[in-house]
């Protein structure tokens, strides 16, 4: 695998391991919040670039959702010892399925931040989605940056190929969904399809009534950790994970 840019901090099982968005790097408020919060308790806490994301080699649009999940799983395979609390934020919250599933003896629960799971499927109309396939690549505009998001048929199609929300997902572990109700990129119901979707009978789904997408303000950020450590409480039992 091809060397990532990645930054690991030992300490305490289980480790926490970031996965960012689409088009997003570990460098973000959140992550940021979650990591100095680890550190200041001892838990060991991993974030990293994808392939073609932040500063890891690569270009974007040469790689696919199943590439950015084998770079979760080559990191946790190579840096990780023991037990794994996954935090997936929007596009992280379905590799933090994707990996869950790949590593079923590893994951022990996990914490969705306006997870977006399967948005190939709702995320794009059927107009996008011909474009897509007939020319290869999408533009739209983006409101975090005056560059286009980009997506290209062969992420497109990686994400039809790797779609989660049609079958039971087989965990069993604790579970904490935090969604805004205001969220203009991912509809608040999909995070109680989510929910309802997951086996394991430990999920809870945190509804921000004004929350958007990003769910970085303060008080955001205190019901992410508080989040986090309820999941690292029921983990410091066997019988709960």
């Amino acid at each position: 695998m091809t060397a990532l840019a990645h930054h690991y901090s030992p300490g305490a099982a289980p480790t926490i391991v970031f996965l960012p968005g689409y088009r997003s790097d570990m460098q973000g408020s959140k992550v940021l919040a979650l990591e100095a919060w680890a550190q200041a308790r001892g838990q060991a806490f991993l974030r990293f670039d994808y392939r073609g994301c932040g500063a890891s080699p690569g270009a974007f649009e040469d790689h696919t959702l199943a590439d950015w999940r084998d770079d979760a799983l080559g990191l946790i395979d190579t840096l990780v010892e023991g037990p794994v609390v996954l935090v997936g934020s929007s596009m992280g919250g379905w590799l933090m399925l994707l990996v869950a599933k790949a590593r079923p003896q590893r994951i022990v629960g996990m914490v969705g931040i306006a997870a977006a799971p399967d948005f190939t499927a709702w995320g794009f109309t059927a107009e996008e989605k011909r474009l897509l396939v007939e020319q290869g690549r999408l533009e739209q505009p983006s409101a975090y940056s005056d560059a286009p998001m980009v997506t290209t048929r062969a992420f497109w199609e990686s994400g039809e190929a790797h779609r989660m929300l049609d079958a039971p997902i087989a965990f069993d572990g604790p579970v904490r969904l935090l969604q805004g109700q205001c969220d203009e990129e991912v509809p608040w119901e999909l995070a109680l399809r989510l929910a309802a979707t997951i086996r394991s009978e430990n999920v809870q789904t945190w509804i921000v009534k004004d929350g958007n997408h990003r769910l970085s303000r303060d008080g955001d950020m205190r019901l992410l950790l508080r989040a986090t450590e309820d999941i690292l409480t029921e983990c410091s039992s066997p019988s709960s994970c």
